[in-house]
């Protein structure tokens, strides 16, 4: 998920109670709901961004290690800055605690989107979907926004108790429906094809919680559509997205280092060629973000001049 959702699970689950445990409370919560995301820094890099996003700090070794690291630094703080007598006590276990709240939780949610999480780094490359939500979620913003800002105006924590339940219900309620839909799609395509899908994904679009995107690999192509639930619907995409793995050149492009980074993440792959002087570009994207047929958004891009005539 998005870090200004993230910041509001932190705050509603201050606002909630949990904030009463320890001095820095709601800090610490809101600080570690984004703690994983400490890997935008590889944006200061070379390395392509995507391969290595969503690994190491959101791995299990990270879930383990980032807790205390950031207890031991808010116990620093604190202690450069005594309490007042109307502060709480630092209870250091409570900061641990707190610590795990938010980490565990932000893995969790960034587990529910199509984009993925390597849960057992470092011990395996292996990437998880959730397919459940869209990385920006304005109605997850909506009901625990508004669930922080009634607890603060009325010192009332019951309403970011009630918007928290809210947001848990939601997600519940999209998982079940992403699962039906992935069934369902799946039971189709093996009806109309004789076997299943080599890989599928219904994934959430932004805003509209009732349409699903289609993706399909079907060998040498994708096939795309949208999955409605009212009306309840399956339309597929008049033009098929051809893959272009097969050709020689891409073989040749597949060993670039940029791109052996961005195939670490790729999950739906997809290669344009085109002619350059002395040579040929080859450039690969990814289905889930695609601009149109044939053309990846170019943040989601990696590039490669393979030579020749």
């Amino acid at each position: 998920m998005d870090n200004l959702c993230h910041t509001l699970v932190g705050a509603a689950l201050g606002e909630a109670g949990l904030k009463r445990r320890t001095r820095f409370g709601s800090l610490t919560l809101m600080i570690a709901s984004n703690l994983p995301d400490i890997d935008v820094l590889v944006f200061a890099t070379g390395t392509p961004s995507v391969a290595f996003r969503r690994g190491w700090t959101h791995g299990i070794l990270a879930d383990a290690l980032l807790p205390p690291l950031l207890t031991g630094v808010v116990l620093f703080v604190a202690s450069r800055r005594p309490a007042t007598s109307r502060e709480l006590p630092i209870r250091p276990m409570q900061l641990l605690l707190l610590s795990y709240v938010g980490v565990i939780l932000h893995v969790l949610m960034d587990l529910l989107n199509t984009y993925g999480v390597r849960l057992l780094m470092p011990f395996s490359q292996h990437w998880f979907y959730g397919d459940v939500l869209f990385i920006v979620d304005p109605w997850l913003w909506l009901t625990l926004g508004t669930g922080v800002a009634l607890t603060i105006r009325r010192r009332a924590p019951n309403w970011s108790r009630v918007s928290l339940a809210v947001a848990a219900a939601y997600v519940l309620t999209m998982l079940v429906a992403a699962r039906a839909a992935r069934a369902e799609m799946i039971d189709r395509w093996q009806q109309v094809e004789g076997q299943p899908p080599q890989a599928l994904m219904v994934g959430p679009i932004p805003v509209t919680p009732l349409q699903r995107q289609i993706i399909i690999d079907a060998g040498d192509r994708y096939e795309t559509g949208m999955f409605t639930w009212r009306p309840r619907n399956i339309r597929f995409d008049t033009a098929d997205v051809p893959k272009n793995a097969s050709d020689p050149l891409v073989a040749v492009a597949r060993k670039a280092p940029n791109i052996r980074a961005f195939l670490i993440w790729s999950r739906f792959p997809l290669w344009r060629l085109e002619p350059v002087e002395g040579g040929t570009r080859v450039t690969v994207g990814d289905m889930r973000f695609n601009g149109g047929p044939g053309v990846a958004l170019r943040n989601f891009t990696q590039s490669t001049i393979v030579r020749g005539p």
